[in-house]
């Protein structure tokens, strides 16, 4: 007796769950995927901005540099303008200059004895250089290299200077260079810049110098400069 009972209600729950299981699936309405917003876009036409450098040189003459002025090491300062073209090639015209105060110095045997003759030393490198810069979209850091050519005026002067002992003239050298800049906001950027220089032939002319005696010409070096950008990347 009981037996038929116990069908129905069974058979009853099974139409129960079929009934309620499209309900179920209808309140389950599948959510649009997440669209992420897109990144802005990059500048792909020519734009100019203008940057400011202040660092160090370490000069490939050492000892002369050394000798005369007291140390191998030098601050630079200076500016110049950055022209971009599209998102990867910069093109940019920059000066520098480094002043030194010290004595003349006379060498014997590879020994620097000072004379107490006041002498002075100018060097304004002018940089031209073409870089490429690896800009991501998503990124404010911009890594870049390049290389170039650059012209080095140096002018040398010293009291009761003999004809032909004070200096001044332009060399020709070439550089490769190398860094990276944050974007601060939309037109402010810091970077950072290595560069080495090569100004061949450019000291040891005058037989009485110290660069002579020491046996070095070369008035390049490298440098290492914090860079303040105006403009867009």
């Amino acid at each position: 007796m009981r037996a038929p009972w116990v069908a129905a209600v069974a058979a009853l729950c099974v139409l129960a769950a079929s009934s309620a299981s499209p309900a179920v699936a209808q309140t389950q309405t599948p959510r649009p995927p997440v669209r992420r917003p897109a990144p802005p876009p990059l500048d792909t036409g020519v734009r100019v901005r203008a940057f400011g450098d202040a660092g160090i040189r370490w000069f490939t003459a050492s000892k002369t540099f050394d000798a005369v002025f007291g140390s191998e090491i030098g601050p630079l300062f200076g500016g110049g303008v950055e022209v971009l073209w599209g998102r990867h090639l910069a093109i940019e015209g920059g000066i520098l200059r480094y002043h030194g105060d010290g004595e003349r110095v006379f060498v014997s045997n590879g020994e620097a004895f000072r004379l107490g003759i006041p002498a002075t030393a100018t060097v304004m490198p002018f940089m031209a250089t073409v870089s490429y810069r690896f800009v991501q979209p998503r990124s404010q850091t911009i890594p870049f290299i390049g290389g170039g050519i650059n012209w080095h005026r140096l002018t040398e002067t010293s009291d009761f200077a003999a004809a032909g002992d004070d200096v001044s003239s332009t060399f020709t050298g070439f550089h490769v260079q190398g860094g990276a800049e944050w974007r601060l906001t939309r037109y402010v950027g810091i970077a950072g810049v290595g560069r080495w220089s090569t100004v061949p032939d450019a000291l040891g002319a005058e037989p009485s110098s110290a660069a002579t005696a020491f046996g070095e010409t070369d008035l390049g070096g490298f440098d290492a400069t914090v860079r303040i950008v105006i403009g867009r990347r």
